[in-house]
């Protein structure tokens, strides 16, 4: 039975062409095959565990069972290549291009601002098309659900949903609830505060086109639908009729050998049977879901495959007379619509369990990885938090195993787990398939699941719940409570289970159910996965509400109960969570009547690559092809947070098929010392300071090969004692030296004549900057003079060749760095992408041989750093009716292992410690502590966010205190015109005030608050809660000389312009705004006018793109180098002023005038002393306002943004549809900030946070369902270009708003339970906190372990 060695033949379409394989390796997937094989880099490589859906593709397959051709997305990163044979894949490539045509699912995507920095976008056009291939006519809420397994971290989502909402079918409603109150179909007038009725998405019939505004004309539409290509359903590619005939012939069993593992795809059940007492430790595979993260995150190796898909009897389906019958191998998409049919055809009494299932799935991982993974898989992996084991546990279903002995039945009970990821499963037994039962009359099922994030998340507990009555009582007669993520294992609650039969379903059981849960579902303080209170209580809040909703439905039965109703206060408990459409409006200021129409400066022109983009052509770092040679490069880094190195060994490194060598600090030609500080080494070389600690590379010919050798160093340390924490840096006094600052007025005296005085802190966590590209470099040594060019993705060009240089011991002249575009940056490439460039640089050196380097998601998260975690400790003095007089603040930031911007963090913390509010006696100081963490960096904000949360909160208390209402009090204490900041700077041309009024009338901020009120009053378990809160971010680097910016422009004979500046384009649209100051300028089109990269080679010692300015420098330096040019063309205009452009650049190089120009800009004037307190650090300000209102669920602590009001004061917009896209982009990263990202770490600085399954960014779900921007208007700005203002950084800090919505509505479940003093809420306000905060009778069950008696498995740092 040994399989066949002749090497079989791998057959399967890739965007209509054949592909015949022969010889493929098991461990290669699709991703790599396509982007290395096939040179298919549209598919883009996001984390490589199935998280972010930026590698999602289409496979097609003919359906024997179900006689159909069956479409649907993948994760190409999982999908094994050998699994392909007969199927087809469509790549973003194969559906539409720019040289030809762009599909419409690419087009939409692109006109409507859906794309930003477009890394994420082709995996999204691809879920897309994959749902119009399978419905052309899609609803709204198809769309939303299609998009769950794709995160995209630029755009805040709002414009993807709002250009494909045009393929909806029910397009033109608003979308608020259905024609309910306030729809645009039911007759009602919409008004300003009702925001837009969407009315054609905002095309020529929207309600909010033609609202005559006294003299400025403000517009909605950011694109226009109509210009739209139709979709044609007939015009897709055809599935290739070739792989039709071959579903009719048998297939045969199909082998392939790789060099570590051997994939048998076996074709009957005998076979497999056979195979499986062959090879009884193979590991049977069908979506790799699971197997291939163990192999590529664990570092598991399965010599032995066995894909047991083209199995019928495991595909199969039977309905029998206790349940339904499923094959093992089915997908539990399959799973789900089987269920679905049951639902709908039989009576409910018989589909308690089958609702469960439906409703776990609803929310398990994304649609690309429950197209292809098998329910049969989610039982054999046996994972403690699996979302369906416990509800099959629960309902007693019951599997089928069979082997060479022959066919056994188990019921899923308290013993079928054996220990964490075993099973009583026999190493040769197969599971063959699942029966999940019908539920009886007088039997009630529930399944619930709470994670950090709503969609494609893993639980942090999840439950399945059932119980049977006697008939036509509601006495139990039988009840299981099985429950996950509090063991090992699934886990049924057995002692609790007995206790309960017999009993009647009243409060007295409840109490009993409670104590006894309590006691029997206890976690070690120390438990893997921490959490724990919040987890003990969970156990106890899922049975509350089973409990309430088993009443509901026996009081709907009429069964003859003794059993009180349910109050109608606690009814919304009970509701399953759903989410209501989004609706939404944007609204900004027209240009002036006049305006000529080539001239594009405030019209809302589509991002110049977004075309590129959206159909995979536009070139990243990774996708420039490969180099003759070119060598792949892995780096080592310490496993230990702070340690000697005793000794590197990477002997057993060299026996790794195409290993090349091994690069550490003795191979570094120049300079060791590297860093913005002088305080870093390229190479470790005595000591690691922090888990990620660059140590060494390996260079293999593959990355397959690298990766296996980089594992296969072996490194001895000598364990030092690390510090991780704040507290710990604190205690053992270890800070950066350099300690700020800013002092005004007299802070004793102000305290001295406050009324009340009020101490308290506040921490916030950190932020993985999670761009969709990671750090990448290709070094290209160019073997002559020392020269070398860098292709990198980063913000910095200039440090980049410095480092670079510096570390390779050459002038930086022989250095060139190029970037065209960054897959996202965020800060996280402002520095940090340097630590790589300059290892692969010193490789390429070394070798002579290109060399490139794209970290995994992993490694990138691990090594490179994010947002500074802060501590902040106030005393504020104030008067009664609110007023602020005096403030003594500290600052503490967590900097990590090197200096970096740690201390331009903590100066902008300290200039923003007012946020918009004027305090006359200021005492503050900013203290960056020195750890054993990988040194935190820029994140967008840099320090502005963390410095202005904290004033929020103290301001939030003095509303308490003085039992104001909070919006009176911010109002009271903001700033006025003219007023001058504690860092003395007057405050001119501040809009903040207006943006005040506006928010809070568009808001209908008043009226709402009584609606949440009364809400309030009738619900105990949901709660709602409301926030405004206004923001003033001050623009220019900190660092006087980084305020600087160059441009070069070139003009060819044939008119057309070659423009470079000093800026990147990482998705912010800087490239697109500055084109369009360039056309202005000159007063060409902007079809004229093209920017190809941003080099060192062009444009040298540029500043980074960082601080929010750099359209406001580069724009300046391209108009100066625009009048240069235009100054040398005006004696030509003038002999000639009818001429058009291109007869003048003609006349003007046939008279040799110059056609090329520099231009240069640097901000005038700033610069501020921290010792005296004196000088302007800032050339203007940027202001907003945001109005945010929650709901919270007090049992679970979740939460839904139900909607955002944003004003936004951004000069006069150079480019509405960016500056809108920015705003929102900003706020939903701020959304993840403040509520859901969370990084951890364990107590010895070892990080847990690692991709996308345990680092949660908002996903499409997360942001408000209500999303309404609207730009100030009249409001130019003279101290930037065109009357703009700087956008990137200020709208982040808007989504306090949200927190601090939810901090109301905690205060709202804390009074219910007679608590009503201020509490403290760190951020992020996960749902742990939100749980934690509102106490009730649950939490007062799982008291807290004392600190101290135990070590918990993660600590804050």
């Amino acid at each position: 039975m040994a399989p066949n060695q002749a090497g079989d033949e791998l057959v399967f379409f890739v965007n209509g062409k054949k592909v015949v394989e022969k010889d493929v390796d098991p461990e290669t997937t699709l991703l790599t095959y396509l982007r290395r094989k096939l040179g298919l880099c549209g598919t883009k490589l996001g984390c490589g565990e199935g998280g972010c859906g930026a590698c999602t593709v289409m496979i097609s397959k003919y359906d024997p069972f179900r006689k159909k051709i069956l479409h649907h997305t993948a994760n190409a990163c999982l999908f094994p290549v050998c699994a392909l044979h007969h199927v087809a894949v469509t790549t973003v490539e194969g559906i539409g291009n720019t040289k030809s045509r762009l599909h419409p699912a690419q087009e939409r995507i692109a006109k409507s601002h859906g794309s930003q920095c477009g890394f994420c976008t082709p995996g999204i056009v691809m879920s897309m098309y994959t749902l119009l291939r399978n419905n052309p006519e899609p609803h709204m809420e198809d769309i939303e659900d299609a998009f769950q397994g794709n995160l995209c971290r630029c755009t805040g989502y709002r414009p993807i949903l709002e250009g494909y909402r045009t393929f909806a079918k029910d397009v033109n409603c608003c979308g608020k609830v259905a024609n309910g109150t306030g729809c645009c179909r039911s007759g009602k007038e919409n008004t300003m505060n009702g925001g837009c009725c969407g009315g054609k998405a905002n095309g020529p019939g929207c309600c909010m086109n033609g609202k005559e505004d006294s003299v400025t004309m403000t517009s909605s539409s950011l694109f226009n639908s109509s210009e739209f290509q139709p979709l044609d359903p007939t015009q897709e590619p055809i599935f290739p009729p070739e792989l039709m005939t071959q579903s009719n012939k048998q297939q045969k069993q199909m082998c392939f050998k790789g060099e570590r593992v051997m994939w048998i795809q076996p074709t009957t059940l005998n076979e497999l049977v056979a195979l499986k007492s062959q090879y009884p430790d193979a590991k049977l595979v069908v979506g790799n879901t699971e197997v291939g993260i163990e192999m590529r995150l664990k570092n598991f190796l399965y010599p032995v495959i066995i894909a047991p898909a083209w199995i019928p009897e495991m595909n199969a389906v039977q309905h029998t007379e206790t349940g339904i019958t499923i094959g093992a191998a089915c997908t539990l998409k399959s799973v789900e619509e089987v269920m679905r049919k049951a639902v709908a055809d039989l009576p409910p009494y018989k589909t308690e369990i089958f609702q469960a299932v439906l409703e776990q799935l609803r929310w398990f991982a994304g649609p690309q990885i429950r197209n292809v993974a098998a329910i049969g898989g989610n039982i054999m992996t046996a994972s403690p938090i699996s979302d369906l084991n416990p509800v099959l546990m629960a309902s007693g279903s019951k599997l089928t195993l069979i082997s060479k002995e022959g066919k056994r039945t188990v019921t899923m009970d308290e013993k079928f787990f054996t220990g964490y990821r075993k099973t009583i499963v026999k190493p040769e037994e197969i599971l063959l398939s699942v029966e999940i039962p019908y539920s009886k009359k007088g039997e009630y099922f529930s399944a619930f699941k709470q994670a950090s994030r709503r969609e494609d998340d893993i639980a942090i507990v999840t439950c399945g719940l059932r119980v049977l009555f006697q008939d036509g009582t509601s006495r139990v007669q039988e009840i299981k409570l099985s429950y996950g993520g509090m063991a090992p294992t699934t886990v049924l609650a057995l002692k609790t289970c007995k206790e309960l039969t017999g009993r009647d379903w009243n409060e007295k059981l409840l109490q009993d159910a409670c104590r006894l849960l309590s006691a029997e579902m206890d976690l070690s303080p120390s438990a893997p996965g921490g959490m724990v209170d919040f987890r003990r209580t969970l156990t106890l809040s899922f049975f509350f509400k089973f409990y309430l909703t088993v009443l509901q439905k026996l009081s709907k039965s009429g069964t003859k109960t003794v059993c009180e109703p349910v109050p109608s206060n606690y009814i919304s408990a009970t509701e399953l969570f759903h989410k209501d459409p989004i609706a939404n409006a944007q609204l900004f200021q027209e240009v002036p009547k006049g305006q000529a129409v080539e001239d594009m400066v405030g019209r809302p022109l589509v991002h110049v690559s977004a075309a590129k983009q959206a159909s995979g052509e536009a070139v990243y770092c990774d996708d420039i092809p490969h180099h003759e040679n070119e060598l792949y490069l892995t780096l080592v880094t310490s496993t230990k947070a702070h340690a000697k190195i005793l000794s590197i060994d990477a002997s057993e490194a060299q026996s790794v098929p195409g290993f090349v060598c091994f690069v550490s600090a003795k191979d570094v030609p120049g300079s060791n010392v590297t860093g913005i500080a002088n305080d870093e080494t390229v190479f470790a070389e005595d000591v690691v300071t922090c888990v990620g600690h660059i140590i060494g590379a390996v260079l293999a010919d593959t990355q397959e090969h690298s990766r296996r050798a980089a594992k296969a160093v072996k490194i001895k340390y000598e364990e030092l004692e690390p510090i991780v924490t704040i507290q710990e840096a604190i205690e053992k006094k270890s800070f950066f030296k350099d300690i700020k600052r800013i002092n005004k007025g007299d802070v004793k005296k102000g305290f001295e004549e406050s009324d009340h005085i009020l101490e308290g802190e506040m921490y916030l966590g950190g932020q993985e900057h999670f761009y969709l590209e990671t750090h990448c470099t290709l070094a290209v040594p160019k073997g002559e003079d020392g020269e070398m060019e860098l292709f990198v993705s980063t913000q910095n060009p200039m440090k980049t060749q410095e480092f670079a240089a510096n570390a390779l011991g050459v002038p930086s002249n022989r250095v060139v760095v190029r970037v065209k575009r960054m897959g996202g940056g965020f800060g996280g490439k402002e520095t940090r992408s340097t630590i790589l460039t300059s290892v692969v640089a010193v490789a390429a050196f070394k070798t002579g041989r290109a060399v490139r380097c794209m970290l995994d998601r992993d490694e990138d998260m691990l090594v490179s750093g994010g947002r500074h975690p802060f501590l902040g400790r106030y005393k504020v003095g104030f008067m009664k009716n609110g007023k602020v007089k005096s403030l003594e603040v500290s600052y503490y930031s967590n900097g990590g292992n090197s200096v970096d911007l740690s201390h331009g963090v903590m100066d902008r913390a300290l200039l923003h410690l007012d946020n918009s509010y004027n305090i006359p006696n200021v005492s503050s100081v900013g203290i960056v502590c020195k750890t054993n963490l990988p040194s935190n960096t820029a994140f967008r904000g840099f320090g502005g966010p963390q410095g202005m949360m904290i004033a929020e909160c103290w301001m939030s208390d003095v509303a308490r205190k003085c039992g104001l209402p909070p919006e009176e009090v911010r109002k009271l204490n903001l700033y006025h015109e003219g007023d001058t900041t504690h860092f003395n700077q007057k405050l001119e041309g501040f809009t903040l005030r207006r943006c005040w009024d506006e928010c809070l009338s568009s808001s209908d901020y008043h009226a709402r608050k009584k609606l949440i009120e009364e809400f309030n009053k009738q619900n105990r378990w949901k709660k709602r809660g409301m926030s405004i809160i206004p923001t003033k971010f001050g623009i220019s680097f900190t660092v006087p000389f980084l305020n600087q910016a160059g441009a070069l422009l070139h003009v060819y004979t044939d008119g057309s312009v070659l423009l470079t500046h000093g800026g990147t384009e990482m998705g912010q649209g800087l490239h697109t705004k500055m084109i369009q100051v360039a056309s202005r300028a000159l007063g060409v089109p902007t079809s004229k006018i093209y920017i190809s990269e941003t080099s060192t080679n062009t444009v040298p010692n540029t500043s980074p793109t960082a601080a929010s300015v750099s359209a406001d420098i580069n724009g300046m330096a391209v108009y100066n180098a625009c009048q240069t040019i235009l100054k040398r063309l005006e004696p030509i205009k003038q002999s000639n002023p009818k001429g058009s452009w291109e007869d003048w650049i003609k006349t003007a190089y046939e008279s040799c005038v110059s056609l090329s120009s520099t231009g240069f800009y640097r901000i005038p004037e700033v610069g501020y002393n921290f010792e005296k307190n004196e000088g302007k650090p800032f050339s203007y300000f940027s202001y907003g306002v945001a109005c945010s209102e929650v709901e919270i669920d007090c049992l679970t602590g979740d939460h839904k943004n139900i909607r955002t009001d944003i004003v936004m004061d951004v000069g006069t917009s150079l480019n509405p549809a960016i500056d809108i896209g920015q705003i929102e982009g900003a706020f939903v990263q701020g959304i993840g900030l403040f509520t859901m990202e969370e990084l951890r770490y364990s107590p010895e600085g070892n990080l847990y946070t690692r991709g996308p399954g345990m680092y949660k960014i908002p996903a499409f779900g997360d942001i408000p369902t209500e999303f309404n921007v609207s730009l100030l208007r009249d409001c130019p700005n003279s101290k930037a270009v065109y009357s703009s203002k700087a956008v990137g950084e200020p709208p982040l800090f808007l989504s306090a708003s949200v927190f601090y919505a939810i901090k109301d509505a905690i205060y709202s479940a804390r009074k219910d339970s007679g608590l009503t003093e201020s509490f403290r809420l760190d951020s992020p306000a996960t749902p742990e906190r939100i749980r934690n905060a509102c106490v009730d009778i649950f939490t007062k069950m799982c008291p807290s372990a004392e600190p101290g008696t135990f070590k918990p498995w993660c600590v804050r740092v």
